[in-house]
């Protein structure tokens, strides 16, 4: 499939898909089309001879990554089966496993999740008997992930934590297992002690193109810098304006590092939006040119002005949400939208609940991003390990789940024992527990040989029972009050009691969930296993009708995507720009900028923002002070129109605002 580029591309886009060897860097503005430049450029790679295992292309969703190379396979017409188009930590996570005996490791690792490393911070400070009045799980594990990425450094209060912290690294070890933060540091640590492997993958992937430049950390930049140093054809691609998740490492100014690195870079921006319209456009270019530290630029469309802004004041948050829903309904029959059409997009999760239940008591289909899943909750997932060591108990990674949860008193060197015993005779850590238990000879522990016999026979006995039973979650129920699970779960929370009382009512109310699944006729005929597999997929949410569902998310999770209207609720004074970052770290006002600048660009036709007179903050009616993001964008961009807002009501609101601004 021959491609026509300068016929498919507008020129700035043809210049960025056209050059293919040097180092590259693409400024791509909101809404210009930084996708379709990626894959042409891909595309156009190929069809120059370049072979596609000697291509890399880095992203951070698994959805981007699999867009991009349906979206390459399309431009081509051929399969892509070695091209390596993937995230940073998957692509990490891939030359782990490859070399995981050069790291200390044997076979296949498991990836821990946030939960899976509270729990084993927990355990790993029981090891060495640290103070458990002082254990912030989350706190400290952020503080180790600082530390695996090299934002933090072991001084001041945290070096109390530092003994905790090599425990959790032999902890990982014992578990064969590694964190998030590891699937970029140890590949680093790889290539810098094995200098042949990095030269091995320098080899392979001589041409490198990454999407979201500007959310890569610094350590994620070292990784980058450290495989496309020899043949340097890198390209890429990314917005400043856009940097939004500096509280998870991302750095902007690597593209300043960039360009000191590579000082043969050619740099293109593209500034032409195919997105929003042009009083959109205007509002957030204003907004934007506030922040100093920027490469300057300024989005532009060949699209009409389109519909102009709406900003209404209603009295409180359940006002506020009342009239999202309402216009809602209006427009998607005025303007024939589909619900999918629409996005509400606020700055914390905390804005939601109002909105959602207006949502739900007005029956408007809606999706929540960036919130847990039910089947996500730790204590959830517990049970499901409970039952899926039940049907196969040969699951290495259930056993593990489950080994401590409650506390057994199986401990690290227990779990040591267990692995090696299943390695040597190259069985499940089920049947080698078993063995180990039963041998006279064997190097388990004595004070480990009862609890772990009492765990594998509650495992086969129960196993046994569930089989024939008419009621498996009355046999669940049953080992839940046997391990005493509602006790542990309090335990965990030993200034909070109600908080384990919630967590195992979430957990009781799993079991509600799988005896209606065994009552339905439709199931009368299927297996435990029929029921796994209807677990593992009933944490996904029903496809929608042909209306779809309106979008209720975050700012940050509305990134990369776009909608035909826009709802900004709580446009407020320390809501955005917000509060405790700003208080946290004063040079957060640029970000917070950017923040609200990626939520204006969201919109493609219509856009609302709203703030109220009183909004409640923890059970207190507050006075609300409209944002000061809002006396950046002129107001004849905005309606006067709008019914919400009179005239002269719109017009006292900017000269009150100035005037709190200015303090004249």
């Amino acid at each position: 499939m021959k491609l026509h580029l300068k016929e498919l591309l507008n020129p700035q886009q043809y210049r960025g898909a056209s050059i293919l060897h040097g180092p590259l860097l693409i400024i791509a503005g909101a809404g210009s089309g930084k996708t379709r430049v990626i894959t042409y450029r891909i595309a156009n790679m190929l069809q120059q001879g370049i072979a596609q295992k000697s291509i890399l292309a880095l992203t951070f969703t698994n959805k981007a990554a699999q867009e991009m190379e349906q979206r390459i396979c399309a431009h081509t017409g051929t399969p892509a089966r070695q091209l390596t188009v993937s995230t940073f930590h998957a692509f990490g996570l891939s030359i782990i496993q490859r070399h995981a005996a050069k790291l200390g490791y044997r076979g296949k690792l498991t990836v821990f999740d946030t939960q899976d490393i509270a729990s084993l911070i927990k355990e790993s400070a029981r090891e060495i008997k640290f103070s458990e009045d002082r254990l912030d799980v989350y706190g400290i594990a952020a503080h180790f992930s600082r530390i695996k990425s090299g934002m933090a450094s072991w001084e001041g209060e945290s070096l109390r934590w530092k003994k905790l912290f090599h425990e959790y690294q032999a902890h990982l070890k014992a578990y064969q297992a590694v964190d998030f933060d590891d699937l970029i540091s140890l590949p680093i640590s790889l290539f810098t002690s094995h200098p042949e492997v990095l030269e091995e993958y320098q080899e392979r992937f001589q041409y490198i193109l990454v999407d979201e430049f500007q959310d890569t950390s610094r350590i994620q930049y070292t990784f980058l810098k450290m495989i496309a140093q020899k043949y340097r054809n890198i390209c890429v691609v990314g917005d400043d304006d856009q940097s939004i998740y500096s509280w998870r490492g991302a750095d902007y100014e690597n593209i300043s590092s960039f360009e000191k690195d590579f000082p043969e870079v050619i740099e293109i921006k593209l500034e032409q939006n195919y997105r929003s319209t042009g009083t959109i456009l205007s509002a957030a270019n204003q907004v934007i040119a506030n922040n100093k530290k920027r490469k300057p630029k300024s989005l532009w469309t060949g699209e009409q002005q389109g519909h102009p802004l709406r900003l209404v004041c209603p009295e409180d948050e359940a006002d506020e949400a009342a009239f999202i829903a309402s216009k809602i309904r209006e427009l998607k029959y005025a303007k024939s939208l589909r619900y999918d059409a629409f996005g509400i997009l606020v700055r914390t999760n905390a804005l939601m609940s109002t909105i959602e239940a207006e949502l739900l008591a007005e029956q408007i289909p809606y999706t929540v991003s960036g919130g847990q899943s039910f089947f996500a909750r730790k204590e959830v997932k517990d049970v499901i390990a409970y039952l899926r060591i039940l049907a196969q108990p040969h699951n290495d990674l259930d056993f593990l789940r489950i080994i401590n949860t409650p506390r057994r008193g199986l401990g690290k060197s227990t779990i040591e024992h267990i692995r090696h015993a299943a390695d040597e005779g190259g069985s499940s850590l089920f049947s080698a527990a078993r063995q180990l238990v039963n041998s006279e000879s064997s190097r388990l522990p004595d004070r480990s040989k009862q609890p772990l016999l009492e765990l594998l026979d509650l495992i086969e006995e129960t196993s046994d029972s569930i089989r024939g039973s008419s009621s498996i979650s009355a046999v669940l129920q049953s080992l839940l009050e046997r391990i005493e699970y509602r006790q542990h779960l309090i335990g965990e929370h030993p200034k909070k009691p109600q908080l384990g009382q919630w967590k195992y009512g979430n957990a009781e109310r799993f079991l509600q969930f799988l005896a209606q699944w065994q009552q339905d006729s439709d199931h009368k005929n299927s297996s435990l296993f029929d029921l796994i597999n209807k677990v593992s997929l009933t944490g996904k949410q029903e496809p929608a009708s042909q209306e779809g569902r309106v979008n209720l998310m975050t700012i940050h999770a509305s990134k990369g995507l776009e909608f035909t209207c826009v709802f900004l609720p709580a446009v407020e004074q320390d809501i955005i720009p917000h509060g405790r970052s700003i208080e946290e770290d004063p040079g957060a006002l640029e970000e917070e900028r950017r923040l609200f600048y990626v939520a204006l660009t969201r919109a493609r036709q219509i856009l609302y923002l709203s703030y109220c007179s009183t909004r409640k903050v923890m059970n207190e009616k507050r006075t609300c002070i409209p944002s000061p993001f809002l006396d950046e964008i002129p107001k004849e961009l905005f309606s006067s129109e709008e019914p919400e807002i009179k005239q002269d009501d719109q017009t006292d609101f900017f000269a009150a605002l100035r005037s709190q601004l200015t303090g004249s």
